[in-house]
């Protein structure tokens, strides 16, 4: 598992906008009566989308008593998964698997990349908090390896050139198409089908 930084230059305050305390009543509703810590996750969400894409110590704090748990229980579930960020990212988030499928497809190239174009270390800022970059667990598009995900889209079939030039198309200010870069759909074959091609039997 990748050990998450935690930001040292932490806010003191924190509290959600009043849409988002709205949001985070009617999530609670959602779970039966003194079960309401099961909505930390969403909670914890709402904080990181509300405060530029991560979440800082005092939302937890204050996470912990809206949902009238400890604060360690928020910053358990917050350390645990890598979809919460505990420092500032860039306005282009990169993560890249490095996870063994997609490693063993060259997904250290893809690191190699990162760090030629980004920053040589992760969650450290590109001058200008246009871009920051990390390695994560599985990210689910195995069969697609490497890949990236940019933000909320993923970048797959990459090598080293390819990302460079999408690296650049993001520093220039452009938005890169997403998905195959070997032009496949979804997780199609390449070359076409090779298994269950006798339909009529079926």
């Amino acid at each position: 598992m990748t050990i998450k930084k935690i930001c040292k230059e932490q806010p003191e305050h924190f509290e959600l906008t009043e849409k988002n305390i709205e949001k985070a009543k009617k999530i609670i509703t959602n779970y039966p009566e003194g079960k309401q810590q099961s909505a930390v996750m969403a909670l914890l969400y709402l904080a990181q989308s509300q405060n530029e894409n991560w979440i800082p110590l005092a939302a937890m704090k204050y996470i912990g008593k809206f949902l009238n748990i400890p604060y360690i229980k928020v910053y358990e579930v917050a350390t645990f998964y890598s979809m919460y960020n505990l420092s500032p990212v860039g306005k282009n988030f990169i993560q890249v698997c490095t996870t063994t499928p997609c490693m063993i497809r060259g997904a250290y190239k893809i690191v190699d990349a990162c760090k030629e174009k980004i920053s040589n270390n992760e969650n450290e800022l590109l001058e200008g908090k246009n871009c920051s970059w990390v390695e994560v667990e599985c990210l689910g598009a195995c069969v697609n390896g490497p890949m990236m995900q940019i933000n909320n889209d993923y970048f797959e079939d990459l090598d080293k050139e390819k990302t460079l030039k999408i690296l650049d198309q993001i520093l220039k200010g452009n938005s890169p198409k997403p998905g195959s870069y070997r032009g496949r759909t979804n997780s199609e074959p390449e070359k076409n089908r090779k298994t269950l091609l006798d339909t009529k039997n079926a």
